[in-house]
């Protein structure tokens, strides 16, 4: 293991660039999902499959939901075919899909590229106005994440997508968000049997986080939060090279943007070179924090993508390798 062991069980004070106030609190749960509620699926980034799409749509239904599909998830923009249509038609998706009422749940179909396209898009003050709802997704939705968070006030969930491929083919990856969705309460306690202290130590906070590529493209455009202060971090990634993820860590670290997280829980790092190599970089940047790390809990592009609430409290035990949530995910 790289790096100090910590000495406290809470936030450290590694700065004052961004203030002493936690800039990461709890924020407005929607409500738990029934039988037959209502589910939007949208498609803020790339190009939707259609037949993983189709399959996706298949396991909700089992589940007892009823899936409505945006009109414009299966479009592909006019000039840049990694885009799912033209910025404003996934804006406007996503507005409506939230502002419907009969709508519970809003699940984005997949990940990619292009939400920091249309998110100054959407309508917030709409989004404001509807209350809160369940949104699902992760990697590129990252971003969306973070403007659920402050834009809107609203806790959201870091979980898999209707035609993302682990969805489709990994029992535990579905029964996560299902149990979320529907049993919030028994799944409070977070994280897979491969999690494991890289910095060992306990720390209390509200989680946040995601992409770690996306969180640190956010820096410098006027809605993103000040800092992590406070906050346990989720971080992930997906085919970036060490030295790319160095890159972006450091970025982080020189923003100021890591002043006085209290914890970073550590999901996969697929297709990012050996894992090894990825470990002992992340234990070098992030182990001078001199706050609890925790690796491999099973969250984002690996084999399994556990369903982590964002925006709720909870206790970060990097020796037990757990995410433990002070309240459920859902009302």
């Amino acid at each position: 293991m790289t790096g100090p062991v910590p000495d406290t069980t809470g936030p450290a004070a590694t700065g004052s660039r961004t203030g002493g106030r936690p800039h990461v609190g709890p924020l407005t749960r929607a409500g738990r999902l029934g039988p037959g509620a209502r589910v939007a699926v949208v498609a803020p980034s790339g190009p939707v499959p259609e037949d993983r799409l189709a399959a996706g749509l298949d396991i909700l239904r089992g589940w007892g939901l009823d899936p409505v599909v945006a009109p414009h998830v299966l479009d592909t923009h006019p000039g840049l075919g990694y885009l799912a249509g033209t910025d404003r038609a996934r804006a406007r998706d996503l507005t409506e899909a939230w502002c419907d009422p009969s709508v519970s749940a809003v699940i984005c179909a997949r990940g990619g590229f292009g939400v920091q396209r249309m998110v100054d898009l959407v309508d917030w003050e709409a989004i404001r106005q509807a209350g809160p709802k369940v949104f699902v997704g992760y990697s590129d939705i990252t971003a969306l994440h973070e403007a659920f968070a402050v834009r809107a006030g609203y806790a959201t969930l870091h979980g898999p997508m209707v035609a993302a491929g682990t969805f489709l083919s990994d029992p535990r990856t579905q029964e996560s968000l299902r149990a979320t969705l529907f049993e919030p309460e028994s799944v409070r306690t977070l994280g897979l049997d491969t999690a494991r202290a890289l910095v060992p130590g306990r720390a209390r906070g509200v989680t946040l986080g995601g992409c770690v590529s996306l969180i640190a493209a956010d820096l410098g455009t006027p809605y993103q939060r000040p800092s992590a202060r406070g906050g346990l971090l989720l971080l992930e990634d997906v085919g970036e090279e060490p030295y790319r993820i160095d890159r972006v860590l450091t970025q982080l670290l020189r923003s100021g943007w890591l002043d006085g997280v209290a914890g970073v829980c550590l999901g996969s790092w697929a297709e990012c070179g050996p894992y090894e190599e990825v470990r002992a970089l992340l234990a070098d940047r992030l182990g001078g924090l001199g706050v609890p790390v925790v690796e491999e809990m099973g969250f984002g592009h690996g084999a399994t993508a556990l369903t982590m609430p964002l925006g709720v409290p909870g206790t970060l035990d990097a020796e037990q390798g757990t995410l433990t949530l002070d309240v459920p995910a859902l009302r």
